[in-house]
């Protein structure tokens, strides 16, 4: 894997910062990493560097993902991957931090760079790592990747939710657009969205807030919209919208008014498509 542009060098090692942003089962070519056949995630990854034999090395990777976080002892050559429970260890960013103030030398070590290890000045590791979390934070930050799409140009109240039609036009690709809204903290937040287009049909599982897309593979699913509202029928929304970050719109669903008003939601979405 590439060496991240933002770098900050501490004696032997150098401390590389990149934000990493996977769409899941890209087209080749398509997502954001160039290549298909990823798991949703993004997050910052950061990357420890060191010379061996005259190259640049990566000795150790953090990636500090939303839904996989895991990280690499000697990626260039042992690559032992370790994932992470981020329900016991918290914001994987910050359990890294403090791997680093606290085992970095081991760590090292582990991973087959003991010499490396022997080699670091700990009172200029203790600055550096604030420079490498300051930095860190602010890519988390600043370099999260959310969408923010129209509401639809149709759109049918369906309890605390509502569904919101469109054909949308991207470039060279369009389609079908559903977008299924709630009203958050009094603010209208789009929730899912399913992008139904012709070329590069996809879903996003909650677009503002983590932003997990996920490609359909067109040789299982031939007709997008067809197979989203299936998934409405057959009751997958409330897992969906739980998994999209918002369990509590997900509770409150009111599920016979919601299968009153999926009809609705199919014929005025034909419709357009037909037009």
């Amino acid at each position: 894997m590439d060496i991240g542009d933002t770098k900050i060098e501490c004696g032997p090692l150098c401390f590389a910062l990149q934000y990493r942003d996977l769409d899941g089962g890209a087209p080749h070519g398509q997502g954001p990493e160039g290549r298909g056949g990823n798991n949703p995630d993004q997050g910052v990854c950061l990357q420890i560097c060191g010379q061996v034999d005259g190259k640049e090395t990566e000795l150790l990777r953090f990636e500090c993902f939303d839904n996989h976080p895991h990280y690499h002892y000697g990626p260039e050559s042992k690559n032992i991957r370790v994932m992470l429970d981020p329900t016991i260890t918290g914001n994987p960013l910050r359990w890294t931090m403090i791997q680093l103030r606290t085992k970095l030398p081991a760590m090292l070590a582990r991973a087959g760079y003991e010499t490396i290890a022997l080699q670091i000045d700990p009172s200029l590791l203790v600055h550096t790592l604030d420079e490498v979390e300051t930095k860190a934070c602010e890519m988390a930050i600043q370099k999260r990747r959310t969408v923010r799409h129209n509401r639809g140009t149709d759109v049918i109240e369906a309890g605390n939710i509502r569904f919101g039609l469109e054909m949308r036009t991207a470039g060279q690709d369009g389609g079908m657009a559903i977008h299924v809204l709630g009203d958050i903290a009094g603010q209208e937040i789009e929730l899912l969205a399913f992008d139904c287009f012709r070329t590069y049909p996809h879903y996003h599982y909650g677009p503002r807030y983590k932003n997990e897309r996920i490609y359909w593979d067109t040789t299982l699913v031939r007709d997008p919209f067809t197979w989203t509202l299936e998934q409405f029928k057959t009751g997958k929304l409330p897992a969906m919208l739980t998994r999209a970050g918002y369990p509590t719109v997900a509770a409150a669903l009111d599920e016979g008014l919601l299968a009153g008003k999926l009809p609705e939601v199919e014929a005025r979405g034909r419709a357009m498509l037909q037009a």
